[in-house]
């Protein structure tokens, strides 16, 4: 199924603590729907009925590989990367990594500036205020779609997109060990070509570059769940108070996609 979306999953099916169930067929995550086929796209009206698309992807992406419309769904458009503060930090990655990522990995993964990039990016991303705003929009589209299905995405449909998802799961009641299961799922999509990509660096360092931007990094993503928990308590703490997610909030999501 979504032979032209890369890396999707419905997070509909996943069992939580208290023993209730992600509804299916509601909670869509994946990458970008720039390749959507006439009968990906028929599935999403038809079967799922969506009715928003969240886009966590820079300007950058979206010009280079534009998302398909799909009838019947608004496309939100919330860049989780704060391009400002890239654009002054330089870290932000040139046009060629995009159209070409792997290779173009594989030649900068020895600079130590794109080592170090890679080591916050995670960390960067859930304490940057900028960020967290893009995630409460995207947690309160949730909230207010009240029919049908949502479907949020970056270009990879991992890191960007994870994150969400962790946001979105936590609200709901998961706990890590759930969090993390959905997260390494990306994995399996993306196996192959980090073996590939890997297989042409030789340090740790260098390794760790490649992991992160062609497959998942499991410990950079853990690192940023760890400092949530120092600084706020619990990731459902952060959601409250960094993402703006109201206990009515829950409560909609709970009775919405829960089921006993």
């Amino acid at each position: 199924m979504f032979d032209s979306i890369a890396n999707f999953r419905d997070i509909g099916g996943n069992v939580l603590p208290d023993g209730s169930r992600v509804r299916k067929g509601f909670l869509l995550r994946g990458g970008a729907l720039d390749k959507l086929s006439d009968a990906d796209r028929a599935l999403l009206v038809e079967q799922y009925r969506l009715r928003h698309i969240f886009d966590f992807r820079t300007d950058l992406e979206t010009s280079l590989y534009p998302d398909r419309e799909v009838e019947g769904a608004d496309r939100i458009w919330l860049p989780a990367i704060d391009q400002s503060t890239e654009s002054l930090a330089r870290s932000s990655l040139p046009q060629e990594a995009y159209q070409n990522l792997g290779p173009w990995l594989v030649q900068n993964s020895t600079n130590l500036f794109v080592q170090d990039v890679t080591r916050r990016f995670y960390i960067d991303l859930v304490m940057n205020e900028y960020t967290q705003l893009q995630y409460a929009a995207f947690l309160a589209g949730v909230v207010n779609t009240r029919d049908g299905a949502v479907f949020w995405h970056c270009s990879q449909g991992k890191d960007r997109t994870g994150l969400a998802a962790a946001f979105l799961l936590s609200a709901l009641g998961a706990d890590r060990e759930l969090i993390l299961e959905d997260y390494m799922i990306s994995m399996d999509f993306y196996r192959e070509e980090l073996e590939f990509y890997e297989s042409q660096v030789a340090t740790e360092a260098e390794k760790e570059v490649i992991r992160t931007y062609i497959a998942i990094n499991p410990r950079y993503f853990t690192a940023a769940l760890d400092l949530i928990d120092h600084k706020w308590g619990s990731l459902l703490s952060y959601v409250q108070d960094a993402l703006l997610l109201q206990d009515s909030d829950i409560e909609i999501l709970r009775s919405r996609y829960l089921e006993k």
